[in-house]
């Protein structure tokens, strides 16, 4: 049994501006969060969706993730940027040099995002939202290629990318050295077990392959660390 990624989750103070932002970019549905927030849909079942849970504390340092998007040309790169513009991103500035060709954004609540040039041959194939590009070590990686069952499809110098067979945006790991951890992490996975599957049997098996139990969270998910540190939920469904 591998556990599904529900969804990748960015803390907010605004769930539902934040959501909306993230809907009209991707082009998707944006549907209410049962659990709380809101949530936006893939786009097709090679994808996961983006969950924006509501958090009290304020974005005070630069996320240990990020999403990335392709371009198809130079004036597709311009389009995305003009667009993101005008529904409330703004230019960031995470040490990028003038002559690199991805133009690094923020949303509405200052979560970082690049929006890439044409011909990145990494991302090939994997669509528009192309990637959740995460700090974290060589190790993580393979735990969460092992947790999801995602074939590793980079594994060089450290870095690694994982991809669920199915294709579609990849999660990757830039390796050392990594970013100051804040107090807690904005970007997060929620994991999902199926209906009827054994909530107690995954939180074994994902404690054997690295995982630390952190504690129940009081809506029927589970807390857990991965080999980096960072909390992940496990929920009760998909």
């Amino acid at each position: 049994m591998a556990s599904h990624l529900f969804a990748v989750c960015f803390g907010a103070n605004e769930p539902l501006r934040v959501a909306r932002f993230w809907s009209e970019i991707l082009g998707r549905e944006l549907v209410d969060d049962p659990r709380d927030g809101a949530l936006v849909l893939p786009d097709d079942k090679s994808g996961f969706r983006l969950r924006f849970p509501q958090i009290p504390e304020p974005k005070l340092l630069q996320n240990r993730a990020h999403l990335e998007l392709t371009s198809d040309s130079p004036e597709h790169q311009r389009q995305t940027v003009a667009r993101a513009l005008e529904l409330g991103a703004r230019h960031t500035d995470v040490g990028q040099l003038p002559e690199e060709s991805h133009v690094v954004l923020a949303d509405p609540e200052g979560n970082e995002f690049c929006v890439l040039g044409p011909g990145n041959t990494f991302l090939a194939g994997c669509g528009f939202l192309g990637d959740v590009a995460c700090d974290g070590t060589q190790a993580v990686g393979y735990f969460w290629s092992e947790a999801l069952g995602w074939p590793l499809v980079w594994d060089q110098d450290e870095e690694t990318a994982i991809q669920s067979p199915l294709g579609g945006p990849k999660l990757a790991w830039g390796g050392p050295p990594l970013m100051p951890k804040g107090s807690r992490d904005r970007v997060t996975f929620d994991l999902a077990v199926d209906d009827g599957d054994d909530q107690q049997a995954e939180v074994d098996r994902l404690v054997s392959l690295g995982a630390t139990l952190i504690a129940a969270d009081g809506e029927g998910a589970v807390v857990l660390a991965d080999p980096d540190g960072t909390e992940f939920r496990l929920l009760t469904r998909r």
